[in-house]
């Protein structure tokens, strides 16, 4: 029960039943091998869509060879489940599984499951398969326990008939055409909704350069052309609602992002509207049908612009947002760079420590919510002002850490006492030295690295260093502006690309180039890191190597709202994210609320949702902040005078009436 390639051509047409099984069965010795467009844009799209399962009853109906079920396996689900029709595409995916699957025979509008045993179901390709829609929704409603979620996908059916697609495979030099049922995107939804199902996600990709590639090779480009800006797939996110629960089904949105192109991973984008409640992203709906959000209280045109997740900052002291550059490196290690600013700089930083440190923190953190960044792991104790409601970036809380291997003797006891389910965070390898690249080794001896373990800059570590640090599955933050400023170099990718669980940092002001964006930057065209390692590392990686459990780094339905929006160019999330500078964020929303506007987008804002904003000039460019900017420059020109800089760019405090 899988896609075969869309054809036009004429073939032999599948649909008695005993025939039907015996094509499957020949079709399950070629499926694993042929190129499909259909399933790799299913493919793209869906791996990023799909929640975090570990721990959850996962069901997969017409699971085909397995290929869904072996995606899933590495992350951590209690159970796997497939069921097929075919009992030779259930042999192969048996085979491909072993034991960490169980893999059935059976019809998907009978499954051979008990009730309320599933968390999550995939139905990958199905539904036009089925002659008995509804029996098939009441099978899935049957199993699915109260919370759980249901992704469909399948051939687009207004595509599929103006393009005349047909579903068929081809084996020995002869075209086999399946029989389906042509039903239309809102006769499935209804389906489901009819049995308290809820549309959370409603996405129309088309075909893209991916999928170009494999038409291309099986000589059918003339296919690929009729399809053009055609939506090729659909995927529908499901969610059955906790029976009894106090919450009402359909909340109307608070927030609602409408008109732009939605980033779903480094190279999958949509048009689509995003729903906002209670800092949640409720609602994604494709643009082309707009029925999930068009009820919202707060609608924001985003016409032209590009949508992204929130980046992370993986390393930051946010008191040090207003220092400049400090030392005259490069440096051994960075016990030398610290010695030395503390003699030749230390008028300088006397200075603007008198500056009070929750107006520092404050500055920390706009400079990192100008270039896009709305989580930070701030390297220090957790200031009471990082914890307010009103502090304009999510600041990491909920971890164990130390300054360093060199600088902290009581390491392994802050180790040790730090819950096992949180990552444990601390300076290590920071120089070019011996010293520093045995640091890892003394983590491992003294038992302080596993999977916790979360290094910053590790710069001194060999590619024996490296090598342990996957063998603990500890991860690494990478500061490459701050490893050139103190050390005259930074990690080759060579080497450093074999570290398996690694996210990037900026570091503070003391000695990084800018900002996040900066870093990004400076990866890409000085070490040639490429565009899709790169939005990884700064986005969706960071939410595994910090353990969040709240969608962050990620859109769809039910993950945190937190959003950044740039003028949309055409060109791919992650080739888009490696040009970006902070002068090109326009948008940017944490936790359902805009806490930075450019002016254009300021003026689109609803008053509610432009209230408590302030005008800040950046480098000559106007941003709207929600901070308390009066005060802010009036702490910081009192002790450094009128020059403020952030990260290099000069900020100035602009006159709300002037505006």
């Amino acid at each position: 029960m899988n896609p075969a390639t869309p054809t036009s051509a004429n073939m032999p047409k599948v649909a008695d039943h005993a025939i039907c099984r015996e094509a499957f069965a020949a079709w399950s010795e070629v499926y694993d091998h042929q190129p499909n467009p259909l399933l790799s844009l299913e493919e793209r799209f869906l791996s990023e869509l799909l929640p975090e399962v570990r721990g959850l009853d996962v069901v997969d109906i017409g699971c085909g060879t397995g290929r869904w079920l072996a995606r899933l396996v590495a992350r951590g689900p209690s159970s796997l489940t497939g069921i097929d029709s075919s009992p030779e595409m259930v042999e192969r995916a048996r085979r491909k599984l072993g034991a960490s699957a169980t893999i059935l025979v059976g019809d998907a509008t009978s499954l051979p499951l008990p009730s309320h045993s599933a968390d999550l179901l995939l139905a990958s390709f199905v539904s036009s398969y089925l002659d008995d829609l509804p029996q098939f929704a009441a099978e899935v409603r049957r199993i699915a326990r109260n919370g759980a979620q249901i992704y469909l996908s399948d051939l687009h059916p207004a595509t599929a008939s103006a393009c005349n697609w047909k579903r068929g495979f081809k084996i020995a030099g002869v075209e086999m055409e399946f029989a389906t049922r042509q039903r239309s995107v809102n006769e499935v939804i209804s389906c489901f909704e009819a049995l308290g199902f809820e549309p959370v996600l409603r996405l129309e990709p088309p075909f893209e350069a991916p999928e170009q590639e494999i038409f291309q090779l099986a000589g059918k480009m003339p296919a690929f052309h009729a399809a053009a800006g055609r939506p090729a797939i659909y995927i529908l996110q499901l969610k059955l609602e906790d029976r009894g629960t106090s919450t009402r089904r359909g909340a109307t949105p608070q927030l609602s992002l409408a008109g732009a192109r939605v980033a779903f991973g480094p190279n999958e984008s949509a048009g689509a509207e995003i729903g906002i409640t209670n800092g949640q992203i409720s609602s994604i709906g494709s643009t082309s049908h707009r029925q999930t959000c068009t009820a919202s209280a707060h609608t924001l045109n985003l016409d032209g612009y590009l949508l992204l997740p929130g980046l992370t900052n993986s390393h930051d002291h946010l008191e040090f947002g207003l220092f400049p550059n400090l030392g005259h490196g490069p440096y051994a290690n960075f016990e030398q760079w610290a010695n030395d600013i503390q003699q030749s700089e230390s008028d300088v930083i006397r200075r603007h420590r008198s500056v009070p440190k929750d107006v520092r923190l404050w500055w920390g953190a706009i400079r990192n919510l100008l270039c896009g960044v709305t989580t930070v792991c701030h390297h220090n104790p957790l200031d009471p002002v990082l914890l307010d409601d009103g502090f304009p970036v999510r600041v990491l809380t909920e971890f164990g850490w130390a300054h360093s291997v060199a600088m902290d003797p009581d390491l392994r006891a802050k180790f040790q006492t730090t819950p096992k389910d949180l990552p444990f965070i601390l300076h290590a390898g920071e120089g070019l030295d011996e010293k520093s690249a045995n640091e890892i080794f003394e983590l491992d001896r003294i038992h302080a690295l596993d999977d916790r373990t979360v290094l910053v800059h590790g710069l001194g570590l060999t590619s024996d260093g490296i090598s342990l640090l996957n063998r603990r599955g500890a991860a690494l933050v990478w500061c490459p502006t701050s490893n050139q400023f103190l050390f005259g170099r930074t990690h080759r990718w060579e080497s450093l690309g074999t570290a398996n669980n690694l996210v990037l940092g900026s570091d503070s002001p003391l000695t990084a180039a800018g900002d996040l964006l900066d870093e990004i930057c400076f990866a890409h065209s000085d070490t040639g890191v490429d565009a899709d390692e790169l939005y990884r590392l700064a986005i969706t990686r960071p939410a595994v190597v910090f353990r969040f459990d709240d969608g962050r780094g990620a859109i769809r339905p039910g993950a945190a709202a937190d959003l950044i929006a740039i003028r949309d160019t055409g060109a791919s999330p992650a080739e888009t994210l490696t040009r970006m500078s902070s002068n090109d964020v326009e948008l940017v929303v944490v936790a359902g609320r805009v806490q930075l506007a450019s002016q254009m987008l300021f003026e689109r804002l609803p008053y509610e949702l432009a209230s408590g904003l302030q005008p800040l000039e950046v480098d000559g460019q106007l941003r709207w902040v929600r901070a308390p900017l009066g005060r802010l420059f009036g702490e910081a020109t009192r002790v450094l005078g009128c020059n403020i800089t952030l990260g290099r760019k000069k900020v100035r405090h602009v006159c709300t009436q002037w505006i």
